[in-house]
C-alpha cells in the first residue's frame, strides 16, 4: 500500500510589488511611497479605494500588510486584498490567498490560489502542487502536482526545486514524465500569444512582506530553507574610450575610426516577468515609466505577452536564469515586481 507523503507548504517569494498605475492620484502615492513619504501614499489611496479602485485597494493593503503609514494590520489587508480580487487585480487575488492560506482557512483559500496557479503564479502553483501530492483539499493527482511543481521550479522558487527533488523519491517515473509534457503545454499555453513592444526595460520594490507559514495540521516533509537570491552585479565598467594625441603634420588626417559594431542579437529561453495586467494600455504604461531607469535592463527586450483577458509584461531573453536573476535584482531596485519565467 503507498504511503502518503507530504510535501512542505511553506511559500517563498517576496511579496509583489506596488502596482503602477495610469490613474493620477494612485501614480502620485506611488510615487511618495517610492520617496518613504508612506502617510502621503496612504492619504492617495484611502479616497480611491473607498470609491472601489482596485489599485489603491492593493496599494493600501500592502500599505496595512508592512505596517507603513499606518499602522500593521492583517485583518484590514486581507480585506482590502478581497475588495480588489473580486474587482479582477490579479496581484490582489494571490495575495488574499495566500494570506487566506496562512490563517489556515485553507478551504477559502485554494479557489484563489488554483486560479492564480492555473494563470502561471509561481507561489501559488507550489501550494497546489503540494495539495495535488498529498490530496489536501485537492483530489490527489500526482502528475498534475508534478507539472505545477515543475513550472514552480523553473520560474525561480527554491522550495519548488527542493520539493520537486523529493518527489522524484515517489512518483513513477511514467507519471514524472506525464507531469513534464503537462507543464509544458501549460507553459506554451501562457505564452501562445506574445506581442513585441518598442522600447527598453525595468524598475525597485517596497520591503518584502512575511511570506506565508503553512499550517500545523499538515506534516511536511523536511524542505531546507530558501538560499537568498545573490544580489545582482553591477555590468562590467567598459574601459574608457581615449582618442590618439593630434600630430602637428601637413599630411592629411587619418580616417575617422569605424563605428563599433552592433550589439549581438540576444537569445535565450528565460525572460523577467515585471507584472500582469487587464488592461494592455497599462503594461504599455509600467514599461515605459520603468524602463529608463535602469541601465542594466536598458538593452533587454519587452514583450506583451496574452494570458486570458490579461496582459504580462515580459523582458529579455536571457541564456539561464542565473541572468534573469540577476536582471530581477536589477528590476527591484528600480521599483518592479520580477520573477523569472521560461519559455518552452
Amino acid at each position: 500500500m503507498a504511503m502518503r507523503h507530504s510535501v512542505a507548504m511553506a511559500t517563498a517569494l517576496a511579496a509583489m510589488a506596488l502596482p503602477w498605475s495610469v490613474h493620477a492620484s494612485v501614480q502620485d502615492g506611488v510615487e511618495a511611497w517610492r520617496g518613504g513619504d508612506y502617510a502621503r501614499a496612504v492619504a492617495e489611496w484611502q479616497p480611491l479605494a473607498q470609491t472601489g479602485d482596485p489599485d489603491a485597494q492593493f496599494n493600501l493593503g500592502q500599505a496595512y500588510k508592512l505596517g507603513r503609514g499606518v499602522p500593521q494590520d492583517m485583518e484590514r489587508a486581507r480585506d482590502l486584498f478581497g475588495q480588489a480580487a473580486q474587482r479582477g487585480h490579479l496581484q490582489a487575488e494571490a495575495n488574499y490567498g495566500l494570506i487566506l492560506f496562512q490563517d489556515g482557512n485553507r478551504e477559502d483559500a485554494m479557489p484563489y490560489i488554483i486560479r492564480a496557479a492555473n494563470r502561471g503564479e509561481p507561489r501559488a502553483q507550489y501550494i497546489y502542487g503540494t495539495a495535488l501530492f498529498n490530496g489536501d483539499h485537492a483530489p490527489r493527482d500526482w502528475p498534475r502536482a508534478y507539472a505545477m511543481m515543475t513550472n514552480a521550479a523553473e520560474a525561480g522558487l527554491p522550495q519548488a526545486t527542493a520539493s520537486l527533488e523529493q518527489m522524484n523519491s515517489y512518483i513513477p517515473l511514467e507519471q514524472r514524465e506525464e507531469g513534464i509534457a503537462m507543464a509544458e503545454r501549460m507553459a506554451a499555453d501562457s505564452a501562445a500569444t506574445q506581442v513585441a513592444v518598442a522600447s527598453p526595460p525595468a524598475a525597485p520594490v517596497p520591503a518584502p512582506a512575511p511570506a506565508p507559514t503553512p499550517p500545523s495540521t499538515f506534516t511536511p516533509v523536511p524542505v531546507p530553507a530558501p538560499a537568498a537570491n545573490p544580489p545582482a552585479s553591477p555590468p562590467p565598467a567598459s574601459p574608457p574610450q581615449t582618442q590618439p594625441a593630434p600630430t602637428m603634420t601637413t599630411a592629411a588626417p587619418p580616417p575617422p575610426p569605424p563605428p563599433a559594431p552592433a550589439p549581438a542579437a540576444r537569445s535565450g529561453d528565460w525572460r523577467i516577468q515585471l507584472g500582469s495586467f487587464r488592461e494592455r494600455a497599462r503594461a504599455e504604461t509600467l514599461w515605459r515609466t520603468v524602463s529608463g531607469r535602469s541601465s542594466t535592463l536598458a538593452g533587454l527586450q519587452p514583450y506583451l505577452v496574452r494570458a486570458g483577458p490579461y496582459t504580462r509584461l515580459q523582458a529579455g531573453p536571457f541564456q539561464t536564469r542565473a541572468e534573469a536573476q540577476r536582471a530581477c535584482g536589477a528590476a527591484s531596485r528600480a521599483g518592479s515586481e520580477c520573477f523569472t519565467v521560461r519559455r518552452r
